[in-house]
């Protein structure tokens, strides 16, 4: 007998792989969670019937949404990382020979234990000795740290539920309070094929903030539509205006430094959705 498992992602589309078998389920304090072993993308974290990272593709996601702003700071020394349990932003986080502390505040303990166990090529960066987990609500978090961080990721699921206050103008604002006088930030911000709302008012929210505020794409499988974006809030420095040339040379599988730069070059609808 064959099993499949589907994730609905919209109302009239759906993702299904084909299981081998499901390694894990639980509910947790904060949510469903469930680990599964797919035929197509290897094990797989599913949290409240949302694919949250896969062994085949997370690389993806996890290089752009560090690479591209720790390639854009010139001294990132202090990086926060906001949600991302499975350890993977910061396995990237710490390849930056400029980082001293790498901090990740995950609210809900049980995926940095179960991501510990059943994905250790993504959560192995967790023990390294420049590296503090604490588990806590990242938005408390980021308004008890003025004037702290170099970088911050908000490596966050999507927009329901207690996360939704992680795509808010308060919160940018606070993110922005939190950074050094020359800090950025960058927040995945969803498909532009099916939350195309959603990247214009982050977009809209973060550039009343930032003086600096750039979109960027990557291609994700498993996440809805495959395409995906990021949006980065900067103070003073310019992605597109990085010298790639100067990028530390350390392994990669999707980024590049010419990447970094072409990652900007939206597609005309992408486009039209940050036209203000």
């Amino acid at each position: 007998m064959e099993l499949w498992y589907t994730e609905k992602q919209t109302e009239n589309l759906g993702l299904t792989c084909k299981t081998n078998n499901t390694l894990h389920v639980e509910q947790t304090e904060f949510q469903s969670m469930a680990v599964i072993n797919t035929v197509q993308f290897g094990r797989m974290l599913v949290l409240d019937g949302m694919v949250q990272t896969t062994i085949e593709d997370e690389f993806v996601y996890h290089e752009m949404i560090t690479h591209v702003p720790l390639n854009t700071h010139p001294n990132p020394q202090n990086v926060l990382v906001i949600g991302g349990g499975d350890g993977g932003a910061i396995r990237e986080v710490i390849k930056h020979p400029a980082v001293k502390k790498a901090t990740l505040v995950e609210i809900d303990r049980r995926v940095v234990e179960i991501s510990r166990e059943y994905f250790p090529e993504i959560s192995c960066g967790l023990d390294d000795p420049r590296v503090t987990v604490i588990y806590d609500d990242g938005i408390k978090h980021v308004a008890d740290h003025k004037d702290y961080y170099d970088v911050i990721i908000v490596d966050s699921t999507e927009p329901v539920g207690p996360a939704v206050e992680l795509f808010s103008y308060n919160f940018y604002k606070s993110i922005s309070e939190s950074l050094k006088k020359d800090g950025l930030f960058v927040a995945q911000t969803e498909s532009p094929f099916f939350n195309a709302n959603i990247i214009s008012e982050c977009y809209q929210k973060i550039s009343e903030v930032f003086s600096i505020t750039k979109l960027y794409l990557a291609n994700v499988p498993t996440y809805p539509s495959g395409l995906w974006s990021f949006t980065m809030g900067s103070k003073k420095y310019d992605p597109e205006a990085v010298d790639v040339s100067a990028v530390p040379d350390y392994p990669t599988r999707y980024y590049t430094p010419k990447l970094h730069l072409s990652c900007f070059v939206l597609p005309k609808f992408v486009a039209e959705l940050i036209v203000p």
